[in-house]
């Protein structure tokens, strides 16, 4: 472009354009860029109508060239359409579902039916300390694995109404069925007078229970 004849030139220099031809410049730059990196068969809003014209979809525009649409592509009207198709986009987006953990899968055995067991009461003939004394025998118990227990809270079964008054001893053993043992729902003593052993040879697993001191209703064993 010419500017040597404006206004404020000097001859054999560039002069000083007006907005309009800087403007057209700046359209011509951006359609030489436009041309350069972006390709119009993977533009989803470039359409070419029946008079042989091109329309911005997005926009609504229309155009007498593809250098004129890709100038408007560069521009701050499609880019702020752009960025306000993202955004609604986005928030019409259903929200994807937390990932899962991975499932553990629960171990499946036949089970062979109840162990038996035996209880044993004691008291402690100097302080009156009350204890149970479990044993449960497992002759078929599944090599490798050792008996497990665990107390259980009247809430947390479901198979008789909770009372407060007692809580549930469980054993099990593979392949054997879980057992559950009612006993009062008072503080255990966790000295070494609470113990555990697993008598490999005979099969035989024992556990004792004792209760700590305090005033007793008369209560009954399950």
């Amino acid at each position: 472009m010419d500017f040597q004849n404006r206004a404020g030139g000097k001859t054999g220099s560039g002069g000083v354009a007006s907005a309009a031809d800087a403007g057209v410049d700046r359209r011509e730059r951006l359609r030489q860029l436009a041309l350069e990196t972006i390709d119009l068969q993977k533009d989803p809003y470039f359409m070419r109508n029946h008079i042989g014209t091109y329309e911005c979809k997005l926009c609504l525009t229309l155009h007498n060239n593809e250098g004129s649409y890709l100038a408007h592509t560069q521009g701050k009207k499609h880019q702020a359409n752009l960025a306000r198709r993202a955004a609604k986009e986005q928030s019409e987006q259903p929200f994807l579902p937390a990932p899962q953990k991975a499932a553990v899968e629960t171990k499946k055995f036949v089970k062979i039916g109840r162990p038996g067991y035996k209880v044993t009461r004691e008291r402690d003939p100097g302080s009156g300390q009350q204890a149970l004394l479990f044993q449960i025998d497992y002759p078929e118990i599944t090599d490798g694995i050792a008996p497990r227990h665990r107390f259980m809270s009247a809430y947390e079964q479901k198979i008789q109404p909770p009372d407060k008054r007692w809580q549930y001893l469980l054993f099990a053993a593979e392949p054997y069925e879980t057992i559950g043992f009612k006993i009062p729902s008072r503080e255990v003593d966790k000295s070494e007078k609470f113990w555990t052993m697993w008598n490999k040879d005979t099969k035989q697993f024992f556990l004792q229970v004792a209760f700590k001191m305090e005033r007793l209703d008369e209560q009954t064993y399950y």
